[in-house]
């Protein structure tokens, strides 16, 4: 071969090499700030060395500008932005990476400056800056516009901030963000709701495993988020989880590009597939988006690979109709309590329509909850069947067959493999602790238990694994499930927290009730006591005992006597007590139809009988009665 020859071959594939990759040429400018010095909370160790990490990481990758800023005030922050803005208006991809303190207010997110005070929650609008400002210092980027946030951590301001209006809400860590520009991304740290850990070294788990991975070459962006939350997440034992807000389009955005490759074989037709038309019907489903075309490709193709993909596409539209109507009527059921309110409605009815609205707002947090949990699950699941080969995903096991494997080359892992691995039945109840399912130990027995956990799978999964014994089919269903799938279970007395339970602590005079809330105790009423009713019972039983007026009274120690005088005005009669023993009466005796005379003659005196009268006859003196009893 002549000198000209390879001259010339040489002179081609370099051609090839620089046309083939024009991201050589693409400018790249870089931002850090790392906020520790707070002034009026305690300082902070880890965001100013993770800013040096992440600077050296930048100009490792090649950026043309890196520029890094340390304990800024509101006012040096807004100047190193509006520079930033500068540098990013020719620039293909602009990143800025910020760790300190942040926080989220009404929804809004919000990076707190060194020199912040924040005695108020009005005070956070002016003394922070907003992530739209952020936002707005790369904007100019064409191909990617990367905001990193480390700023998930526990805020020690909320803790003494004043609030002026009882309803606005300060939330744990950040809030959920949705970019309106196009080819634009927002990490962060943990996801929206949750709080990321310092770690306990120099730096943060999140910066370690983002300087690993996010300037690898040729590496897309997003895939190397996945793998910085893979590794936070096995580093935290799962208590930490970054997330990723936007999208990009289909081509590849690495931040360090790759050495091309020049292919000199031949191109190869591709082997048609069995399950070609399954794919080809399942992305046409996906493209008209509604749950119509995914239950008519169900209808179709009932098992399957991409019929669980199906559902989980289903189970997100379900999930964003469920929240869309939640959000509804939350909105209606405020309404109408804040017009009652206005109008001033009777209590109870005002009572009833604020019960009603606090029920509709519960629904709506559970509703929104449910939508992420199936938007992510959908997502992570679609991603994965894109990284796959499109052989491998038309058929599971093409990669297991040997006459199929590559004599190079990493082994790509089917849904159903061939052999199973000696410690399956661990493996499966790993994933089943992973997501929530199974309580106890992965001990590598399938016991009751762990039965019972798989049937639990299945009820909140929507799938229709064999529960009698691990497989490989179920360890892969598992998988899929990226976040938690039965529900947090905790003992009276504690609520859920995130994956765990907490104790619930009520206010003092507050007890927990049967339904787990905190309930206010009743004061006692006072209850009547015996002794106190008896207390004068001495006195009654002797108003009792004392006989009623013209009843005869005996007593013990009485007797009576009856004296008769016979003087020369007449005839006298005497009656006088004279000691003695007499037995007690129980109850008086009245002679029935007494007229109350008493008849006297010469031996005694005596009671007129009944019937009978005294009639005066004159006269009267010694033996002579003056007095005649007349009986009829």
């Amino acid at each position: 071969m002549s000198w000209s020859v390879r001259l010339g071959g040489f002179l081609l594939a370099a051609a090839l090499l620089l046309a083939g990759h024009p991201a050589l040429a693409e400018k790249r400018v870089a931002l850090v700030i790392g906020n520790s010095a707070y002034q009026n909370v305690p300082q902070l160790t880890n965001p100013a060395n993770d800013g040096a990490v992440m600077t050296q990481t930048f100009k490792n990758a090649g950026f043309d500008v890196v520029d890094y800023r340390r304990d800024l005030t509101a006012r040096e922050t807004r100047r190193a932005l509006r520079d930033f803005a500068d540098a990013a208006r020719d620039a293909d991809i602009a990143v800025v990476y910020y760790a300190g303190h942040g926080m989220e207010v009404e929804g809004s997110n919000y990076l707190i400056p060194i020199d912040a005070r924040l005695e108020r929650d009005t005070d956070v609008y002016d003394e922070t800056l907003s992530l739209d400002r952020i936002l707005v210092a790369v904007e100019p980027a064409k191909k990617l516009r990367l905001v990193i946030l480390d700023a998930c951590r526990d805020n020690p301001f909320t803790r003494n901030m004043q609030r002026t209006v009882a309803t606005r809400s300060l939330g744990r860590g950040l809030a959920k963000v949705e970019p309106t520009s196009p080819n634009t991304l927002i990490a962060y740290s943990a996801k929206a709701g949750s709080t990321a850990q310092d770690g306990d070294g120099r730096n943060s788990p999140f910066t370690l495993a983002l300087s690993r991975h996010i300037a690898t070459p040729g590496l897309d962006v997003r895939k190397a988020f996945g793998f910085v939350r893979d590794e936070v997440l096995k580093s935290t034992s799962n208590r930490q989880e970054p997330f990723v807000y936007g999208s990009l389009g289909g081509e590849d955005v690495p931040l360090v590009p790759g050495v091309p490759r020049v292919v000199t074989q031949m191109p190869v037709a591709p082997v048609p597939s069995p399950q070609a038309d399954i794919r080809r019907d399942y992305e046409l489903a996906m493209q008209v988006g509604n749950k119509g075309a995914l239950n008519a490709f169900l209808a179709q193709y009932p098992d399957g690979f991409y019929a669980s993909l199906a559902k989980l596409q289903l189970e997100k539209l379900t999930a964003e109709e469920n929240r869309a109507a939640a959000a509804e009527k939350a909105r209606v059921t405020e309404a109408e309590r804040a017009r009652l309110a206005a109008e001033g409605a009777r209590k109870d009815t005002l009572a009833k329509a604020e019960a009603e609205a606090k029920a509709a707002e519960q629904a709506r947090l559970a509703a929104e909850k449910a939508n992420q949990l199936a938007q992510q699950q959908a997502a992570e699941a679609e991603k994965k069947r894109q990284e796959q080969p499109l052989a491998a995903a038309d058929n599971p096991r093409a990669a297991t067959s040997p006459a199929a494997a590559p004599p190079q080359g990493p082994q790509v892992a089917s849904l159903t493999p061939a052999s199973q691995p000696a410690d399956l039945t661990k493996s499966v109840q790993l994933e089943l602790r992973r997501v929530g399912c199974l309580t106890e130990e992965a001990d590598g027995d399938w016991g009751s238990a762990s039965r019972r956990s798989l049937s639990q799978f299945n009820r909140y999964a929507g799938t229709k694994l064999d529960t009698q014994s691990a497989s490989a089919d179920a360890l892969e269903a598992i998988k899929l499930k990226q976040a938690r799938v039965c529900p947090l279970v905790c003992q009276h007395g504690f609520k859920s927290d995130g994956d765990r339970c907490t104790r619930i602590v009520c206010a003092e005079g507050s007890f927990v009730n049967d339904d787990n809330e905190c309930e206010k105790r009743r004061e006692k009423k006072p209850v009547a006591k015996r002794g106190q009713d008896d207390e004068d019972m001495p006195s009654r039983r002797r108003a009792r005992a004392a006989p009623e007026p013209g009843m005869p009274m005996s007593a013990p120690g009485v007797g009576g006597g009856v004296g008769i005088g016979v003087g020369g005005g007449g005839l006298g009669v005497g009656i006088g007590a004279a000691p003695g023993y007499a037995k007690p009466q129980t109850q008086a005796t009245r002679p029935s139809k007494s007229s109350g005379q008493i008849y006297c003659d010469a031996y005694l005196c005596r009671a007129v009988r009944p019937g009978c009268r005294l009639e005066y006859r004159g006269g009267g003196g010694p033996a002579n009665n003056a007095s005649v009893e007349v009986c009829n």
